[in-house]
C-alpha cells in the first residue's frame, strides 16, 4: 500500500484514512527522512491525527536537490508541437531547485515574461544515491525510485524560444510546484506506473487528460539508464518526466512550424488564449483510473507581478 508523505514548515506528516499523523523524527530535509523509514511506519500506524485541510502544506521534496526534466517525452505532445515521435531522442535538462515551490503557493509571472505555460508532470523521488555507472533494470528500478509526486514545469515560452534554452525558461522562483504528497511506492506499484493519469485543469477546463501507457515514448528505466551514463543521482532528486499534449504551446492551425520566422510564430502564440493569465487558478492531479495510487491534486494561482 502507497504511503503518503505531506510536509510543513515544522514537521513532517503521514496522511491516514483517519487524517495526518505526525513523524516523529528530527529530519531536516526528504533524504534523511527516508532514511528513517520506521518512524514512517510508526506514523502511518498512528491515530493521533490532525485533520489535513488544517496543516499548511509546503513542497515535500526541501532544497537543494537536483531538478532532473526530461524533454518532448509524450507523443501527443511531439505531435502537438509539429514534429515527429519516432524521431525524437531521449533528451534532459536542468531546473534550478530555487523554482520548487509548495502545492498551494502561487505561481509567480516576472514582469518580463509574455507567454507563461504549464506542464503537468509525473516526478520521480530518488530513494538513494545513484553513481554514475550503475546499472538500472526493470528488476531494481524500485530500488532507486522510492516515491511519485505531482509536478508542473511552469515554462515562460517567449525566453525559451527566443534563447534556444530551457534552464532560464523553467528556472525562475515559483515555476516547479511539487506535491501535495510525497507518494512511497513498492516495486509492485511502481510496475502501474503506465496507469497513472495526469490530468491539469485551468480554471476548472480540462487540458490535460492522458494515460502514461501508450504515450510516454521513454519510461523511468530507460530515463536512469541514460542518465546513469553522465549524471549522479542522490537521495531526495527529482526526475520530470514530460508532459502530455494540452499544454498552451501548440503548432496545431500552423502550417511548417519550423519553418516560420521565430517573431511570426511567437506573434501567433501570443494570440493564444490558453496561455496564463493573472488570477488564473492551476488544478493538477495525477492518479490511476482505480485511485489505488493517488498523487493528490495541487491547486496554484497565477500572479502577474
Amino acid at each position: 500500500m502507497t504511503v503518503s508523505i505531506l510536509r510543513t514548515a515544522d514537521a513532517w506528516w503521514v496522511q491516514t484514512p483517519n487524517g495526518a499523523a505526525r513523524i516523529v523524527t528530527g529530519a531536516a530535509s526528504t533524504a534523511e527522512l527516508l532514511a528513517n523509514r520506521p518512524a514512517i511506519d510508526e506514523a502511518a500506524h498512528s491515530s493521533d491525527t490532525v485533520p489535513v485541510a488544517s496543516l499548511e502544506l509546503i513542497a515535500p521534496v526541501t532544497t537543494p536537490c537536483r531538478v532532473v526534466a526530461q524533454a518532448t517525452n509524450y507523443a501527443s505532445h511531439v505531435r502537438d508541437v509539429g514534429r515527429d515521435p519516432a524521431k525524437t531522442p531521449l533528451t534532459f535538462f536542468r531546473k534550478a531547485s530555487g523554482s520548487v515551490t509548495g502545492p498551494f503557493d502561487e505561481i509567480v509571472k516576472p514582469p518580463h515574461v509574455q507567454l507563461l505555460d504549464y506542464e503537468l508532470e509525473l516526478g520521480l523521488l530518488i530513494g538513494r544515491e545513484l553513481p554514475v555507472g550503475t546499472e538500472v533494470t526493470e528488476a531494481n528500478l524500485a530500488e532507486f525510485v522510492h516515491g511519485l509526486l505531482v509536478t508542473n514545469d511552469v515554462s515562460a515560452r517567449d525566453v525559451q524560444l527566443t534563447k534556444a534554452q530551457f534552464y532560464e525558461s523553467k528556472s525562475y522562483p515559483t515555476f516547479t510546484p511539487v506535491g501535495p504528497a510525497l507518494v512511497l511506492v513498492d516495486a509492485d506499484e511502481l510496475k502501474r506506473f503506465g496507469e497513472l493519469r495526469l490530468q491539469l485543469r485551468v480554471n476548472g477546463e480540462l487540458r490535460q487528460n492522458m494515460m502514461v501507457d501508450g504515450d510516454m515514448l521513454y519510461p523511468p528505466v530507460e530515463a536512469l539508464q541514460a542518465l546513469a551514463k553522465f549524471q549522479k543521482l542522490e537521495a531526495g532528486d527529482i526526475v520530470l518526466t514530460g508532459t502530455p499534449v494540452g499544454t498552451a504551446l501548440t503548432a496545431r492551425g500552423v502550417e511548417n512550424p519550423h519553418q516560420m520566422d521565430l517573431m511570426t510564430f511567437l506573434a501567433a502564440q501570443a494570440a493564444n488564449p490558453n496561455y496564463l493569465h493573472h488570477g488564473d487558478v492551476v488544478e493538477a492531479t495525477v492518479a490511476t483510473d482505480d485511485d489505488a495510487i493517488n498523487l493528490g491534486t495541487q491547486r496554484n494561482k497565477v500572479v502577474f507581478r
